[in-house]
């Protein structure tokens, strides 16, 4: 009782640190504690002397004796720009002062896209040769797109208010001393996650028609100007390009200037759809106002049932259509050159695709998209559609039509593209009820089934409907239509001879070959890095109380089907298997690790080995979630880079294969088809950030497309070719890791782009770009020119909140198009 007593009064005693440390043991007490070693494991054998006297214990929490290299200053994080930029002005006439404030880092990546969009309409007002051409039309076009698009933003991103002189406020000196603990850690003086800036207010922020914001992913910006600006920049990009290379009339290179002009006005034509959208919902909204209680992600003009919202964005759908048909018509009669390149059916068929494109993909790709990616896609959508129509329309009536009005050449790579990629897009469309119930009945816990123990059953029995009718889809109806459009000849047959009509027979089977042992190596290794890292996340670790470690109980992980299996449930009649203490002569404890001099008799060489392996394992450090993906930026230069240089052509088709091979992985993983669904979610759901927070993962899809579509725009120049590989694979992985380990500069206060990350994207990319033409992989090029793309590149990736594989690629590769590099 006594020793209680005073072992208590010790303790109240004790003086208590002003830095907070008083939460912790004190070190005269460290010793009356079992001291954990780095393994955790709950027991350390003491050793002794000559003399038999025990040594002093070494202490193995740096938690209780800071090192010196934790008390060393640290350098702080300096700010380029500030937050948000401010002004004050007078209106006319009047003496109230006026101040407008807006965010930094929006105004400078609205700056980068409209000035890079308005030096390129000034490069297609050079090339016109008459005051009205067609292309002098499209720069006034693009002209007037700039000019919507900065009255929206100014409107909605510009916070206007009337200007008041601050009061000054004592200064009261704190009686609180400091803390000697400094807050700049090492993870926020890296500083990726650690930014959580504040989600922009709903009157900032554009939507799409009976859209509500919790179907968009959390951004700090909407990006509307990507989704509005992009495109038609890509377009122009392209028809410069064809304005260089045209040799004459009645040639392919002169259908091809024709289409792409046709291209402009349709990009024109889909972002003047975006805003028309985003204002009405804007302007409904703001009708709306009186309503004050609505639920966190919804409008007040949206409903909250779902058949009303289809079938007023329908109605919408319609209404827009004909209003922009009669403005087509209506520039027309007035002789303006404004979307004379599109006739009336494109203008019908073009605006219901576009608007379709934009309900279909927010309302399956629930918050997987800004509204600018949005945009962007859609777009894309939108181009291909038209290609596929248009090359249909040309086969029917081959006499009528004066040309085939595709934005590349029509070569069989097009049409195969359009058979793979929309081909995968629609099998999933046709099969969409098959889909639908494999997933419902993934999804419904076993007592809210109709049929419990026919779960399994109907999940194989719809698998296997999907799978048939996959091949029956694509081997038939697709296939039917390629084999029309190639003029009768089989396109399987035509496939396999083309595979070896390369420099030489064995060229393409060879990269074939490579690609399959790059990708099975890879997807081996990530499995067992991430089993391992899986099977060691949960250790056993001593209980609060002290008296019993608590264990795993690994029975209730989900089987390969997605279920827990019922045989192997937790039973508390079953006997509980006790840990066996593993610790070696060196300390090292593995609580979960049998002990090896006691394995049994049947058990070989191999089982000791595993076991030793096993034991290794726990002590190899797993990748974070930036290292995993980053890899696969590292695995695209590896991969790709090889291909486009020895065969384009064959990279062409193959990135095209690859996206119809992830369209039908993507089916397989969010319907839970039997029997891979589980196991491909479990392995993509290690790979997720902060840009894969709805319910479809785009992020593989955005790095394939990222790197394939300088391939897939069949630029002129080698160089082109390889702006997507050298930019994600290259610049982006580089200036991720430099920014986290080097970075001390960021540009603003609301990102966590250094600029030390950004030097590092433009110096990267360049160095590979000048080592290709040393090695005579490319033609010559401006590196001047070469070095200042690459650097608005990056400052774009330092600015945008958009994805990165989406937007950067296609922005530096338009730019390099235009400025003659």
């Amino acid at each position: 009782m006594n020793g209680t007593t005073s072992k208590h009064s010790k303790s109240t005693q004790r003086p208590s640190s002003p830095s907070g440390d008083s939460r912790r043991a004190s070190p005269t007490r460290i010793r009356d504690r079992i001291p954990f070693t780095r393994s955790r494991s709950p027991m350390v054998k003491h050793s002794y002397d000559g003399n038999g006297h025990s040594l002093p214990l070494r202490p193995s929490s740096p938690s209780l004796f800071p090192r010196s290299r934790h008390s060393q200053p640290v350098q702080p994080l300096r700010h380029i720009f500030p937050a948000t930029v401010s002004f004050s002005f007078r209106l006319p006439f009047s003496r109230t002062p006026w101040s407008a404030s807006m965010d930094v880092r929006q105004a400078i990546e609205n700056m980068l896209l409209v000035s890079s969009l308005g030096f390129i309409a000034v490069k297609l007002r050079t090339c016109s040769e008459t005051p009205y051409s067609p292309d002098m039309w499209i720069s006034i076009e693009i002209s007037l797109l700039i000019i919507a698009s900065v009255i929206y933003c100014l409107y909605t991103r510009v916070s206007f208010s009337k200007a008041t002189v601050p009061l000054p406020v004592p200064q009261t000196p704190s009686t609180r001393p400091d803390s000697p603990r400094s807050f700049d850690t090492r993870e926020n003086r890296r500083g990726s996650h650690l930014i959580s800036a504040a989600p922009p207010k709903i009157e900032e922020t554009g939507f799409v028609w009976m859209t509500v914001p919790k179907n968009y992913r959390d951004s700090a910006d909407d990006g509307i100007l990507t989704g509005l600006l992009a495109g038609p920049f890509i377009a122009c990009a392209l028809l410069y390009l064809t304005i260089k290379n045209a040799i004459g009339p009645h040639t392919a290179l002169e259908a091809l200037l024709l289409s792409r002009r046709n291209l402009v006005n349709q990009a024109t034509f889909c972002s003047t759809i975006l805003i028309v959208h985003a204002c009405a919902s804007w302007v409904t909204e703001a009708r709306h106002r009186r309503k004050t209680t609505i639920p966190d992600g919804e409008l007040r003009h949206v409903p909250r049932k779902e058949s009303r919202r289809t079938y007023l964005y329908a109605l919408f759908s319609v209404s827009v259509t004909l209003w922009i048909l009669c403005v087509r018509i209506s520039l027309a009669e007035l002789n303006l050159g404004i979307w004379q390149n599109m006739n009336y059916f494109e203008v019908v068929v073009s605006s219901l695709m576009f608007q379709f494109s934009l309900y279909a993909a927010v309302r399956l790709a629930h918050r997987g998209f800004t509204l600018g990616e949005l945009g962007l896609v859609c777009f894309g959508a939108t181009v291909l559609f038209m290609e596929s129509v248009n090359l249909t329309i040309a086969r029917i009536w081959p006499v009528t039509t004066p040309y085939i009005k595709t934005y590349r050449l029509p070569t069989p790579l097009l049409l195969y593209q359009i058979a793979l990629i929309p081909g995968s897009l629609l099998t999933g469309f046709l099969l969409s009820p098959l889909l639908y119930l494999s997933r419902h009945i993934s999804q419904q816990p076993v007592r809210r089934l109709r049929f419990p123990k026919e779960r399994q059953k109907h999940r194989r029995l719809l698998a296997l409907g999907f799978y048939l009718g996959t091949v029956l889809i694509v081997g038939g109806l697709i296939g039917l239509w390629t084999r029309w459009c190639l003029g009768n000849r089989d396109p399987w047959l035509w496939a396999i001879f083309w595979l070896l009509e390369g420099k030489r027979k064995w060229t393409r089977p060879l990269l074939l070959v490579y690609w399959t042992l790059l990708v099975s190596l890879s997807v081996a290794g990530w499995n067992r890095q991430l089993a391992r890292s899986r099977r060691f996340r949960h250790r056993s670790v001593m209980s609060v109380a002290g008296d019993a470690p608590t264990t795993f109980d690994r029975s209730r992980l989900p089987t390969a089907n997605g279920n827990s299996s019922p045989g192997h449930q937790s039973d508390p009649s079953r006997p509980s298997t006790p840990l066996v203490d593993a610790s070696g002569p060196l300390g090292l404890g593995f609580p979960t690790l049998p002990n090896l001099p006691n394995i049994g008799n049947g058990t070989g060489v191999s089982g000791v080995a595993t076991d030793w392996l096993d034991a290794a394992d726990r002590h190899v450090p797993t990748l974070s979630v930036n290292a995993r993906r980053k890899f696969f930026h590292a695995l695209a230069v590896v991969m790709f880079l090889p291909g486009v240089i020895v065969d384009p052509a064959f990279a062409h088709l193959s990135f095209s294969a690859a996206f119809a091979l992830f369209t039908f992985a993507e089916y397989v993983r969010y319907f839970a088809l039997y029997p891979f669904g589980a196991s491909v979610h479990v392995f993509m759901n290690e790979f997720l950030d902060s840009k894969d927070s709805g319910t479809a993962i785009l992020s593989h899809f955005y790095l394939l497309t990222g790197c394939a579509n300088s391939v897939w725009f069949e630029g002129p120049s080698q160089l082109l070719q390889y702006t997507g590989i050298l930019v994600l694979g290259v610049g982006d992985a580089l200036a991720s890791i430099a920014g986290k380990r080097l970075g001390r500069h960021r540009w603003t206060p609301t990102t966590p782009k250094t600029v030390e990350g950004s030097v590092t994207f433009t110096v990267s990319v360049v160095a590979v770009a000048w080592l290709l033409r040393v090695c005579g992989f490319t033609e010559d090029f401006s590196l001047i020119r070469y070095t200042v793309v690459a650097g608005l590149a990056s400052i774009l990736e330092a600015f945008s909140t958009q994805n990165d594989n989406l937007t950067l690629p296609l922005y530096m590769w338009s730019m390099l198009a235009v400025v003659d590099v």
